[in-house]
């Protein structure tokens, strides 16, 4: 399919009915009035219930949206000084002004004697409100504010990180394409580099998570926790499972995933005959072949994404095809960006916002196609009348991103038009799911041990990420003289400063993903389908009831992860 041909009905925003248009969203007099009458307005019937809820999900649509553009704008140029500044004011100003008022509305729709008359799908709402009473404390709203402001410092301090790279001042994101060079003292040259600039802030990043762990600490103790781990799993509404479930997925991501990735490494040490597997070797073709250059720059990124997923169905290119046409997307990698890439639902507009750095690899496309999932996931949801069944988990979000990510491989002759290319880049793609598993596990397990030991040093932090580290990777690898660069890796996973704990649903995911793909391999119709009616869902239904509408089954056993590997190791054969 050409972008060209694809058909683009740019999406009408939600029309407001209670709030007015133009009102200023960064002033608390302003916002202040209509969250007193959501509090104080009568609800005599159930018909009263289903309008205060149509308001109350149009209040917290346009909230979250104005504060999700600051948020955009903030992370596209950390060095606008206003941006950051406007982003502060509202999670120092506004944020913890609103959090009284939704614990005052979420009691007064728990306690509502019409409640009872709402439909099912508002039930798995109301468990979510139940946990939201359970945890608010008035004494946390400070130190969320101070917490949203320190988790941004990473994206400061990352976003200012630099290399020089033949001659020219490079970000981390586009200097990590030379480690794909099959010139190996080049390799080693700017791995060197990339190391030694991350290590320059090793303090600082440290600094900044002793402040982190200290402060979500006390927001858990404060609330009742006995941690913060505990805390956030009723944050997260984990309804499906427990702590001791992520415990048991690490042993068996441990027993079933790490001994493939042992196979994979020494294979790709013979092959290319080394006495050792370097850090700087794991991300090379072992054939030495150069690096895919599978598009230049983000237009051309968004075109071929286009023209890849209208071979999978019509409306997974027009939701991409919207997004480019509204501007909705910035793909390029530049000095000043924040790092990384997301998917920003904007529930007034319906229409999401898609953010990454792209610097023309094949690692690129599989972001794009990642957030893209997550982009078609938003846009099937769009239109469900209350907004708590479009704030989706993770678990179901990034369902949909990587199965995506897999699904989409089917059709990459679109970024590689040569048949070895295209070989290459789906074998890349299939090693990269079996290398992700145990470093999801790893960083989760992490996770558990920092906010269950909240008042370790840095030495014991260091320690501990070592021994987690060794358990979830190969003994291949050779890291003699790179020992500091290992002992600061865990500092470049952006979702231990940023988003804690929101991390093992990309494990549950992935596994789900290979299980949709497996679908998709042996009925692509009904898999797409299946797929399509399971987001469309959104959060109405709970993880096990939309992973069996997509066909799947939600579990992390250690015979179904066992099951699920060996077809992809069987497909990676096949390639």
């Amino acid at each position: 399919m050409n972008q060209d041909s694809t058909v683009v009905s740019v999406p009408e925003k939600m029309k407001r009915n209670f709030i007015p248009n133009n009102v200023n969203l960064d002033e608390w007099s302003v916002l202040e009035p209509f969250y007193t009458e959501l509090c104080n307005r009568q609800i005599e019937s159930a018909k009263d219930l289903k309008q205060w809820l149509t308001d109350l999900s149009e209040l917290e649509a346009v909230i979250s949206e104005h504060a999700g553009w600051l948020y955009i704008r903030m992370t596209c140029d950390t060095s606008d000084k206003k941006r950051t500044e406007t982003y502060t004011h509202f999670v120092e100003e506004i944020n913890p002004k609103i959090e009284p008022f939704a614990d005052k509305l979420n009691k007064k729709l728990f306690n509502c004697p019409f409640v009872t008359e709402l439909s099912s799908p508002y039930k798995l709402y109301l468990r979510q409100v139940e946990n939201s009473i359970t945890i608010f404390r008035e004494a946390n709203i400070p130190l969320e504010a101070e917490l949203a402001v320190k988790q941004q410092k990473f994206a400061e301090i990352s976003g200012a990180m630099t290399v020089e790279v033949e001659g020219k001042t490079i970000t981390l994101q586009q200097a990590y394409n030379y480690l794909k060079s099959p010139d190996r003292n080049v390799r080693k040259e700017v791995y060197s580099k990339v190391s030694s600039r991350r290590l320059q802030d090793r303090d600082k990043l440290d600094e900044l998570f002793n402040d982190l762990v200290a402060l979500r600490d006390k927001v858990g103790k404060n609330a009742g926790f006995p941690n913060y781990r505990d805390f956030m799993f009723v944050q997260l509404d984990r309804f499906d499972y427990t702590a001791d479930d992520c415990l048991r997925f690490h042993e068996s991501v441990s027993k079933a995933v790490v001994p493939v990735l042992n196979e994979l490494m020494a294979s790709r040490k013979a092959n290319m005959k080394l006495d050792k597997l370097k850090p700087w070797d794991t991300e090379v073709d072992e054939l030495g072949r150069p690096d895919m250059k599978p598009f230049k720059g983000g237009e051309e990124l968004i075109n071929k994404t286009i023209a890849c997923f209208g071979e999978i169905h019509p409306y997974f290119a027009e939701v991409a095809a919207t997004l480019k046409t509204m501007n909705y997307i910035d793909l390029d990698s530049r000095i000043g960006k924040a790092p990384g890439g997301y998917n920003y639902p904007l529930y007034e507009s319906g229409v999401p916002f898609i953010f990454m750095n792209a610097s023309g690899s094949l690692k690129d496309i599989t972001t794009m196609v990642h957030e893209g999932g997550h982009a078609i996931h938003s846009m099937l949801t769009r239109d469900l009348e209350f907004i708590g069944f479009k704030e989706i988990p993770s678990e179901i979000a990034e369902l949909a991103s990587m199965s995506m990510e897999l699904i989409s491989m089917e059709h990459w002759q679109h970024f590689f038009s040569e048949e070895e290319e295209l070989r290459r880049a789906k074998r890349e793609q299939l090693e990269g799911v079996l290398e992700t598993l145990p470093w999801i596990a790893c960083i989760d397990a992490y996770q558990h041990w920092l906010y269950t030991h909240p008042q370790h040093s840095i030495s014991e932090r260091t320690k501990a990420w070592l021994e987690i580290y060794k358990k979830f990777s190969s003994t291949i690898v050779d890291w003699s003289e790179n020992e500091a660069a290992l002992e600061a890796m865990w500092q470049k996973q952006l979702h231990l400063f940023e988003v804690p704990f929101y991390y093992i649903e990309y494990g549950m995911a992935q596994l789900g993903a290979i299980a949709v793909w497996r679908n998709y391999k042996n009925d692509p119709q009904k898999a797409v389908k299946q797929y399509m009616d399971a987001l469309s869902l959104g959060y109405s239904k709970s993880i096990p009831e939309v992973y069996e509408a997509a066909g799947i089954r939600f579990d992390f056993s250690e015979n179904y992860i066992r099951e699920l590997i060996d077809f992809t190791r069987a497909e990676l054969n096949k390639v």
